[in-house]
């Protein structure tokens, strides 16, 4: 009997051995997978977000959002919001994009962060503190960094380390905003564009063309970007700008400045409908943010 019983119990541990080394192994990758990944933004339908650096009428703003399908607002904030003298408007602007139904994220864009990544966590925590925000905006951009050219790996490696920081001291969705060519771009071994996305959770990527398809276009330059967020399965968003950059053909060609808002909103149109077609339900895309309120709202009809 007791040898029957020895064979049962040798028998029922070799059945269960394989499913308890694997529930060790998941274990132990619960524990030591990085912290952004359990926080993963979900990848909602493909949208609008907007820049605002200024401080327009609360309603007007909420009403030109609402008119143009916009759903995130990237809020610029001053450093100490909880102590500032505007911290009224943005108190203002919370209840009235609540109610319909839009995300405001606190926008930083400090280059000089890069080399103070203390500064930056103080200006993020005292904007979070006020609890009017839904998450954080990074339009944090190394390559205006004036050791860009000279440093740039020094200078990369920084950023990537402010970003660590920031998405680190907060629960709530960090967004960041890259160059389209990132990805030409190496640090210790890793291509900057995939060492970013890794480190925050959701990226903007900086497509400015007034065209939707072509090799040089918004979803052309977009691509390459668009492909490693989806590996990463973190949303992406592309970009145009509606501002004047200038008369030079290159300056003109990144802008819909001088063109029409109906113009606008047939290219985004375009660009939604090609990824769609081209993300077969794998892709991380987002939809497209329009740089800025001012530019956007002078388009002529």
């Amino acid at each position: 009997m007791h040898r029957r019983l020895r064979t049962l119990g040798v028998a029922l541990l070799r059945g269960l051995l394989p499913a308890l080394v694997a529930a060790l192994v998941l274990g132990l990758l619960a524990v030591s997978a990085p912290a952004q990944a359990a926080r993963a933004v979900r990848v909602a339908e493909p949208g609008r977000a907007m820049w605002v650096w200024d401080r327009p009428d609360v309603d007007e703003l909420v009403a030109f959002a609402t008119a143009h399908g916009v759903d995130d607002l990237f809020v610029s904030v001053p450093d100490g919001l909880a102590t500032s003298s505007t911290l009224d408007w943005y108190r203002s602007l919370r209840p009235a994009t609540q109610a319909a139904g839009i995300r405001v994220q606190a926008l930083g864009s400090e280059t000089t962060w890069i080399d103070r990544p203390k500064a930056a966590l103080a200006w993020q925590s005292s904007a979070l503190s006020t609890g009017l925000f839904d998450g954080v905006h990074l339009d944090v951009e190394p390559w205006i960094h004036p050791g860009w050219d000279g440093s740039r790996k020094a200078v990369a490696t920084a950023w990537l380390g402010l970003l660590d920081s920031l998405a680190r001291a907060t629960r709530l969705p960090v967004e960041a905003d890259l160059a389209f060519w990132l990805d030409q771009v190496t640090v210790q071994g890793t291509r900057l564009d995939r060492a970013a996305i890794a480190r925050v959770d959701a990226v903007t990527v900086l497509t400015y063309r007034h065209v939707a398809t072509g090799p040089d276009s918004i979803t052309g330059l977009g691509a390459t970007a668009l492909a490693a967020a989806a590996k990463a399965r973190k949303p992406a968003r592309l970009a145009v700008e509606t501002n004047d950059l200038g008369d030079d053909a290159v300056a003109r060609k990144q802008t819909f400045f001088g063109r029409t808002a109906a113009e606008l909103a047939q290219v985004l149109g375009e660009v939604d409908d090609v990824e769609a077609a081209a993300g077969a339900g794998a892709s991380t895309y987002r939809g497209i943010a329009v740089h800025d309120h001012l530019g956007w709202a002078a388009l002529a009809d």
